[in-house]
């Protein structure tokens, strides 16, 4: 089977966006995703990027065409759900962390959906540890508990060499994706991947 691998962190929108987006592909494709927590944060230190609206901030009409995108892509997968977080730009190291966790106790798919709908559709504040094991707790999982290992040390040193490895792999920000071994960045590569797996 083939696999598509998703560089993946909370604190992107795109990352919320893109995943979304990727029903449709797996089908087609028969594809496995494989889900790399990664943090964002750490990706852009190590490869001296920045956030759009940082970088881009000072072109004229940039932005505005950023966002402009961004409603053409929400509008084409018809993804209504998503708004932007009013906390924007949110640290995601604790969500990220207990990613990690919950992929180690086989509950990684219902962790990842709950706490992107309460980063991207709900506006809550997810960088708060008591607000995302209260989203868990609703979403029926062990939010206290995973949280607590969000302070184990074998949690913390995989999601720095998670990071760390997908920089070595030449990935410079999120989302990004490896079809056999192959980087592809952000949102609209998405037809790119889906001709890669389909290969």
């Amino acid at each position: 089977m083939k696999q598509l691998e998703f560089i993946f962190d909370f604190a992107s929108p795109n990352a919320y966006l893109a995943y979304h987006a990727l029903g449709p592909i797996l089908a087609a494709t028969g594809a496995e995703l494989v889900i790399t927590p990664c943090l964002l944060g750490g990706i852009f230190k190590a490869t001296s990027n920045q956030a759009p609206m940082v970088a881009f901030g000072g072109i004229k009409g940039k932005m505005d065409y950023e966002m402009l995108e961004m409603r053409r892509f929400i509008a084409r997968h018809k993804l209504t759900a998503f708004k932007m977080n009013p906390h924007f730009p949110l640290n995601s190291i604790h969500a990220i962390r207990g990613l990690i966790a919950a992929q180690a106790a086989g509950v990684g798919t219902p962790y990842l959906e709950a706490v992107l709908k309460g980063f991207w559709e709900d506006g809550l504040k997810m960088d708060d540890q008591a607000v995302i094991a209260e989203v868990l707790t609703q979403a029926g999982l062990d939010g206290t508990a995973l949280m607590a290992a969000t302070a184990e040390p074998d949690v913390k040193a995989t999601l720095v060499a998670n990071t760390e490895g997908a920089v070595a792999r030449g990935v410079f920000g999120i989302p990004s994706f490896f079809v056999a071994g192959e980087l592809y960045f952000g949102k609209d590569r998405l037809g790119q991947v889906e001709e890669a797996l389909s290969a």
